[in-house]
């Protein structure tokens, strides 16, 4: 039996295809996942609904647990990766590395 994957909520090509966790569209190269639901919606500190691949900018300094590294307001984090859980965005932070941040604390960059 033969799943039928929902077209790109983009562009609405059919030519959809799985990619990991995440479906992806061939034409536009819009990813998206597969979980849509209003529930799962994550909001930036003022508002804005959050999608894997946005920017973000952090809004305050965040001091990393076990190190003396802090996390600058004003910091850009290109391509994050929304995730279930306390810190709902996995990114990796030039100089960092990679990192679990809560929403809270970013506000999204709109280009």
């Amino acid at each position: 039996m033969t799943e039928t994957l929902p077209p790109c909520p983009e562009c609405r090509s059919t030519y959809t295809y799985e990619a990991d966790a995440l479906l992806a569209c061939p034409e536009c190269g819009h990813e998206w996942s597969r979980d849509t639901s209003p529930e799962s919606v994550v909001h930036d500190s003022v508002g804005n609904p959050l999608a894997d691949g946005d920017s973000v900018t952090v809004i305050k300094d965040l001091k990393l647990k076990g190190s003396s590294d802090v996390i600058k307001v004003g910091t850009k984090v290109r391509g994050i990766r929304l995730v279930d859980g306390d810190h709902d965005i996995d990114c990796k932070i030039p100089g960092i590395g990679q990192i679990g941040l809560k929403s809270q604390f970013v506000k999204k960059i709109t280009d």
